[in-house]
């Protein structure tokens, strides 16, 4: 019987030919060498068809096969990394390091070295401090300077707004600053266009520098900053950065910024305030405004602090971020208002950082190698208005505080290391972005700490050009 009979050839006797399909069905399956038989039992003699009944031979018993499981997919292929940076890593010119490198596609950790212990960050604390302004303020923010009429007759009040980059001239060394000659225009029209100030000049000129509180000068900061020219004291009312040389990145900052930016103003009214008198005070609610200038967008800002390590500009972020916020204006207040604008706003966990300042200059700011790395992968991924802050960043023998980097024998990551650079006298850090030999893109964050400038940096760089050697290829070993 064929193993699909054609349905118009029916036995009357469908019972049968039922058990007979099921026998031929087992014997189907079994082994053919097994030797099962069928066949039907038929007399020597001419026997009609329609008495026959068709019997079957013995089922075999030998087990049926048993098909093996197939996978659904082939497996992918995995990676081997055995790419070492270890002895880069503990060189003698690092000192005590810390750091971690990811794949910043996944945020795998590829390399790790203490990179949970928090530690002082020099001025890669700048990312910090722009990623929260760039959440809070927002990168289209700009910073007001502004004069208004004083109480008594002859006296204006000039207000700042915590613009440190507004210029004394026509320019200085910020991008796109506001200056003080337009604003004294500003106040020189308005002046002379009312008829109560008909033939009087300007005899006080109050310097209204209230807008931030408490100390101006970090009690951990070395005055050699100061005295050497990379760092300001921290006051609403500036001009230049309070440069000596306003077109110096370095120049060394006077201890009273809020008067300078007075003589300033002053000089720029011209003869209209030739005797006039600077005294410090407040300008009073709701006073009519004779002029106002604006900064460069804080976009702009934080570009130059990171890109320069600005370590006034950043500060003035840091306290302008505090006070959007609601948490003061005064170096106590950043803790709390960079820590939570990191946390709302990336998500990021705070719980362990220590911020005492916005510019990185103190030692006892606290922040660790795997916080930093999971920031710049958020960088990377341009999150929000973190972009701002990859665009802006140094790259390695191009541009900034890279720009004198990676050379030699280094050279060959140029333009392809692009990061945040610090040292100070106990530390220097750098993080940031590789983009790897292989093409992978890692993320990355070094510190070398209590090691000299010089063997410190030559050391980080070192390192850095090993992690763009090895890429995803980058053991932990």
């Amino acid at each position: 019987m064929p193993e699909h009979a054609p349905s118009h050839r029916r036995p009357r006797r469908g019972w049968l030919v039922a058990a007979a399909w099921a026998g031929f069905g087992v014997l189907a399956l079994a082994s053919v060498a097994g030797g099962a038989a069928v066949a039907s039992a038929q007399p020597t003699s001419a026997v009609s068809t329609e008495s026959a009944a068709p019997t079957m031979g013995p089922i075999s018993t030998l087990p049926v096969p048993t098909r093996r499981p197939q996978p659904t997919s082939a497996a992918g292929a995995s990676i081997v990394r055995t790419c070492s940076v270890d002895a880069l890593a503990n060189a003698a010119g690092m000192a005590t390091f810390q750091g971690t490198v990811r794949k910043a596609d996944t945020g795998e950790i590829l390399f790790d070295r203490n990179g949970d212990v928090y530690s002082r960050t020099a001025s890669v604390m700048k990312v910090l401090t722009s990623s929260a302004a760039l959440a809070v303020l927002g990168p289209d923010y700009r910073v007001s300077t502004t004069v208004v009429e004083g109480s008594a007759p002859g006296t204006v009040v000039l207000v700042g707004g915590g613009d440190i980059t507004l210029s004394s001239g026509s320019s200085n060394i910020y991008n796109d600053s506001a200056t003080m000659g337009s604003l004294a225009d500003q106040v020189k029209a308005a002046w002379a266009a009312d008829p109560a100030n008909a033939g009087v000049g300007i005899s006080t000129i109050v310097l209204d520098s209230s807008l931030f509180s408490g100390d101006s000068w970090q009690s951990s900061w070395d005055r050699v900053e100061q005295t050497e020219g990379s760092t300001a004291e921290v006051t609403a009312l500036m001009v230049d950065g309070d440069r000596a040389n306003p077109t110096a990145d370095t120049s060394p900052r006077s201890s009273d910024p809020v008067s300078r930016a007075g003589q300033a103003f002053q000089s720029a009214l011209g003869s209209v305030a030739s005797g006039a008198q600077l005294v410090a005070g407040t300008a009073t609610a709701g006073a009519t405004t004779l002029g106002t200038v604006q900064s460069a967008p804080v976009s702009t800002m934080v570009q130059e602090a990171i890109l320069r390590s600005d370590n006034t500009e950043a500060e003035m972020l840091a306290r302008l971020t505090a006070i959007k916020l609601g948490d003061g204006s005064s170096f106590s207040s950043l803790q709390k208002a960079i820590t939570s604008a990191l946390h709302d706003n990336y998500g990021l966990d705070v719980t362990n950082l220590v911020i005492l300042d916005g510019s990185g200059l103190s030692n006892d700011d606290a922040v660790s190698a795997l916080f930093l790395t999971t920031l710049f992968d958020k960088i990377n991924a341009r999150i929000g208005n973190l972009g701002v802050i990859l665009d802006g960043l140094p790259v390695a023998d191009q541009t900034g505080t890279l720009s004198y980097r990676f050379t030699g024998a280094n050279s060959v990551v140029n333009g392809k290391v692009i990061a945040k650079t610090g040292s100070i006298d106990t530390a220097n850090t750098l993080a940031g972005v590789v983009h790897a030999a292989d093409g992978t893109t890692l993320t990355f964050a070094f510190f070398s700490l209590d090691s000299t400038l010089d063997a410190g940096r030559a050391a980080l760089d070192a390192l850095t050009v090993g992690i763009y050697n090895c890429g995803n290829a980058l053991s932990n070993n």
